[in-house]
């Protein structure tokens, strides 16, 4: 009889305990814990939610790169229902992206090839600002300037050396840009003309991968857009028929300096809604401020 009576009490005893443990589930966010929400990794409508349901891609060039990431964030701050995504690759990625509709907006540092404008018929360029393309040494090398003809004789391997351009005795190494980069095209078209490149010359995928490597080289020459240019490399002015002139916005704008290109952003025909207000944002004061800014020359006179 007590066995019985203390295995039901024993019963009880766990039907109670249970019914707490399920009663602190339920109510556990009044002890002030916030409740968990699992959501699937995959599923879009959880991102477009924190984004507001609307998604503008960028792609292309890196010398574009930091004005339109720059304009990403201004712009996505008043338009807090848009996510702007800013990658890089090159102009020549930018071009394909835009041309191919992989990408909404493409970003180029150079015009459009007759090839690219042949394959991709419909594909409209958007001038946002100006650039200069500059030459960059290591601090420890200030190379006092250098005239076309020498860096053009530098890059296709018949000067090797800085003491043949007013350096030091030293072995000069030669970085550029790999094959889809818009800086590449221009350096080839405008210095180059065509020219083959040295075979010993270090390729970087990216204006920033040759600002660094210049920045740890001692004895390197790379090109860079404007604005990457700052304290960790030396801007080479560039000779002019005896005028010696250094890369830098204001050189540019005034037009002295030989080496200057338009930047782009580029669609697949007119553009329309988050595309649209983008570029419309970029062209504004606010802008060009950024353009400024991030040290490239604006559109406004």
């Amino acid at each position: 009889m007590m066995n019985s009576k203390t295995a039901m009490l024993g019963c009880i005893l766990i039907g109670l305990l249970l019914c707490s443990v399920l009663m602190a589930g339920c109510t556990g966010n009044s002890s002030g814990q916030t409740e968990k929400k699992v959501t699937p990794a995959n599923t879009t409508t959880a991102v477009k939610a924190t984004s507001g349901g609307s998604v503008l891609t960028v792609a292309g060039s890196t010398t574009v790169l930091p004005v339109a990431a720059k304009a990403a964030e201004s712009f996505m701050t008043a338009h807090p229902g848009i996510d702007v995504q800013v990658t890089g690759g090159g102009s020549g990625a930018g071009v394909k992206a835009a041309g191919e509709g992989t990408t909404m907006i493409g970003m180029a540092s150079r015009d459009l090839t007759s090839d690219e404008k042949t394959k991709y018929p419909g594909l409209k360029t958007h001038q946002i600002a100006i650039d200069g393309l500059a030459f960059i040494t290591n601090p420890k090398n200030p190379i006092p300037s250098l005239t076309l003809e020498q860096v053009k004789k530098i890059y296709d391997g018949n000067i090797t050396n800085w003491k043949d351009v007013g350096g030091s005795d030293a072995a000069i190494v030669v970085v550029g840009r790999d094959s889809a980069s818009g800086s590449r095209d221009f350096m080839t078209s405008s210095v180059m003309k065509n020219a083959d490149y040295v075979k010993t010359q270090l390729e970087k995928n990216s204006n920033g991968a040759v600002q660094q490597t210049i920045a740890q080289t001692e004895n390197a020459i790379g090109y860079v857009g404007l604005g990457y240019i700052d304290s960790s490399v030396h801007a080479v002015p560039v000779s002019v028929n005896g005028t010696t002139i250094t890369p830098s916005i204001e050189t540019v704008k005034a037009g002295t300096y030989p080496l200057a290109r338009p930047l782009y952003l580029l669609t697949k025909g007119e553009p329309s809604g988050d595309a649209t207000n983008f570029i419309a944002y970029i062209d504004s004061p606010d802008g060009q401020k950024l353009v400024t800014e991030e040290g490239f020359v604006t559109l406004n006179k």
